[in-house]
């Protein structure tokens, strides 16, 4: 019988997948929404996997159904990690097959599972990857803008004042930056977004990807907050990409840095803002540390 010789360096290959999967733990990406993007691979892997470790266990189990397999699920998320991911663990020490998923996508993206990978990893279980969709990947893909360098924010912070002490702080970052957002909140994070990162920058609004009613809107900020302000919150799962900043901001003034560091002060020690401030609004720490001192004798003499 001749010999089979291996593919070249950098084509494809069957590689392990065409086999029965090694005992271990499988982080397995899900589809964002389309079935048809469930990749083959992470099928064979789910129909052997010994236990399924989801999100949600009705979302998962109707993912499942679908593909006519039936799996013991257990569920994991940032509420029950800490108390379930020791039991996990035992089960992958013990030698079984255990894929990871998400609600949808891809696992470890802005989701606890990261810590499930850290802990196999530490006690030498062995952590494989069944690449597939992902909203960040996917977004990106389509909103026509620079890709080369991309900072992923996930969820801003629901309160407008601390979404905005983190929008300052991502301003600066000469790439194009990744939100997920709620749709209950989108208009007012576009209007942070907005004021903080400026109404000219390049953005893309993107709805219900791979679903029905898909949706990419491009625009600039304040084009784009004008229109969910006239339209409503829209339905379904979203993803705001921004473009880099064009050019360098101007620096901050002096009553900018005042306001910044109260609110700093506020929340936590002299050095601790200090440091939160200078990086926020890119200054020398030492000119940052000599105007938090004068703050704090003008209130001790007020």
């Amino acid at each position: 019988m001749p010999r089979t010789s291996p593919p070249p360096a950098g084509e494809p290959s069957a590689g392990p997948a065409s086999r029965q999967p090694t005992p271990g733990l499988y982080v397995v990406a899900t589809p964002i929404g389309h079935l048809g993007d469930l990749s083959p691979r992470a099928r064979e892997v789910l129909a052997a996997a010994d236990l399924v470790v989801c999100e949600d266990t009705r979302v998962t189990g109707r993912l499942l159904k679908t593909l006519g397999l039936k799996k013991r699920l257990r569920s994991y998320h940032e509420h029950n990690a800490a108390r379930v991911r020791p039991a996990i663990l035992a089960e992958l020490a013990r030698g079984a097959v255990v894929a990871l998923v998400s609600d949808a996508g891809t696992p470890t993206i802005a989701d606890p599972g990261y810590r499930l990978v850290r802990e196999a990893h530490e006690r030498g279980i062995n952590v494989r990857p069944v690449p597939g969709p992902a909203a960040l990947i996917a977004a990106l893909s389509v909103a026509g803008l620079p890709t080369d360098r991309f900072f992923f924010q996930g969820f801003l912070p629901p309160r407008s004042a601390r979404r905005r002490a983190v929008l300052a702080e991502l301003a600066r970052i000469p790439a194009t930056l990744v939100f997920y957002e709620a749709p209950h909140r989108l208009e007012a994070s576009l209007k942070d977004l907005e004021e903080v990162l400026g109404g000219a920058r390049e953005a893309a609004l993107l709805r219900e990807l791979t679903k029905l009613h898909e949706e990419c809107r491009r625009g600039t900020l304040a084009e784009l907050r004008a229109a969910v302000e006239a339209a409503g919150p829209p339905r379904g799962e979203l993803v705001v990409v921004v473009g880099p900043p064009t050019e360098d901001p101007p620096p901050a003034t002096d009553e900018e840095l005042e306001q910044a560091l109260r609110q700093a002060l506020a929340q936590g020690s002299l050095r601790d803002a200090v440091t939160a401030v200078a990086r926020r609004l890119g200054l020398p720490r030492r000119q940052v540390y000599r105007h938090a001192l004068a703050l704090l004798d003008e209130d001790q003499r007020a």
